[in-house]
């Protein structure tokens, strides 16, 4: 064997060797011989000394808070859901780490802050991937399936590790129309798909895809169900200023509802590329009364569905919003574009009213509706909060459970070495 072949094939066991074996046993790099770690046996098997049934290690591959999004959300509620549980230990490896002082202040800088981030990713995976049992990767579409999603498939891949992709993505049916490389990574690279919606599963199935469901969560601890008694002409919206999420629909919208109703407020929460088209949009249609509240933190947006009375949004692409499921949660009857994933979740006349996208008219007509005959609002808000139970955290836990299980290679001593 030449001695870079030979090199080659050593790096790829070192790289796939558990983080607790330093060098491999059958390596030349390791003339010492190392006693073998005993072992029991139970009804599963061959298992440590230590516990007969050790936890599965699950690496999260995810955006950390820093971005303030549907994913990072669901993210941490899945690290703070498996805390104390014996059937997983998990943990995040963000896609978005942040380097030391100086570095840190790179991250201001449009696409230098890609370079820094990419350069930061690839040995933090290397570092994070190789100590799990399984993967659990976060996926959303276009460059950004490219930067966090792909990465994490790949380092997975060369070291052996089972790969669970979680696609969220509203924009699933242009993305997979459009990238050959997704559906080849969805098809043969990962080892099980998962979904928040049948939405997303009947799209990835258009593909020749397959994926299993298993919902996003919302805390019902934090986000209080209220009856709105008197029901005011209150309204909020949390969704993003980003093009898919058709904001403006909204102002437009509220500005028919302020013909009729000049007492209305509108609290809009979010940021993003289209923040200074829409300030603009509020002064032309001359709106009073309207709340530019920029970012809100997860663990703060709760008082803003206590404080309004009405949920509107008008997205032209969506998937299983999670902001439908906290004004659920909160007892906001909700008004929503009939887009994507959103009616497997809301039943229009009975969890909420549904619009045709980007008919302002049609929104406004479902606000004066609701502020006209409360009780009807009532009771749409009464019965979207009790599918709330389906989305807690114990049903989703059996489900990433049983996910994990069906892909994990248990039981597992030591990391198979890659062949030469």
């Amino acid at each position: 064997m030449g001695h870079g072949v030979q090199l080659r094939a050593e790096l790829r066991i070192a790289l796939s060797t558990d983080p607790a074996q330093k060098t491999p046993p059958n390596s030349k790099l390791n003339n010492k011989i190392r006693p073998q770690r005993p072992t029991v046996c139970s009804q599963n098997g061959p298992i440590g000394m230590a516990t007969a049934n050790p936890p599965l290690r699950i690496a999260i591959v995810a955006a950390s808070l820093r971005i303030l999004g549907g994913q990072a959300v669901q993210a941490q509620r899945m690290i703070d859901g498996w805390k104390g549980d014996s059937a997983v230990h998990a943990w995040l490896v963000p896609i978005n780490p942040v380097p030391g002082r100086p570095f840190d202040t790179l991250l201001s800088i449009k696409f230098v802050r890609t370079l820094v981030t990419q350069l930061l990713y690839w040995p933090l995976l290397l570092r994070e991937v190789r100590r799990a049992d399984v993967v659990h990767v976060f996926s959303a579409s276009y460059s950004s399936f490219l930067l966090a999603p792909l990465p994490a498939v790949l380092v997975a891949k060369l070291l052996g590790r089972p790969v669970i992709l979680n696609y969220h993505s509203g924009e699933a049916p242009d993305h997979l129309r459009r990238s050959a490389l997704a559906r080849r990574v969805m098809r043969r690279w990962v080892d099980l798909n998962v979904v928040p919606s049948t939405f997303l599963r009947e799209v990835l199935a258009s593909f020749g895809i397959q994926a299993r469901i298993v919902t996003n969560t919302v805390d019902l601890r934090r986000y209080a169900y209220r009856p709105r008694e008197p029901l005011r002409a209150r309204i909020l919206s949390t969704r993003n200023f980003e093009p898919l999420y058709n904001v403006a629909a909204t102002l437009r919208a509220f500005a028919r509802v302020q013909a009729r109703r000049p007492d209305a407020t509108l609290t809009l929460v979010g940021a993003g590329s289209q923040e200074g088209a829409l300030r603009s949009l509020a002064t032309e249609l001359e709106l009073r009364n309207v709340t530019f509240a920029g970012r809100v933190a997860p663990d703060e947006i709760h008082r803003y569905y206590a404080d309004a009375d009405i949920y509107v949004q008008t997205p032209e692409i969506d998937n299983m919003p999670l902001s439908i499921l906290e004004a659920f949660a909160s007892g906001l009857p909700v008004i929503s574009t009939n887009v994507g994933g959103v009616p497997a979740m809301l039943t229009h006349g009975v969890h909420g009213l549904l619009a045709p996208a980007n008919d302002d008219e049609a929104v406004a007509g479902h606000v004066i509706t609701l502020l006209e005959s409360p009780e009807y609002a009532r009771r749409l808000a009464s019965d979207a909060a009790a599918t709330c139970a389906s989305y807690e955290w114990p049903v989703a836990r059996n489900g990433w459970l049983d996910a994990y299980r069906s892909v994990a290679r248990q039981p597992r001593l030591v990391a198979p070495a890659l062949s030469a």
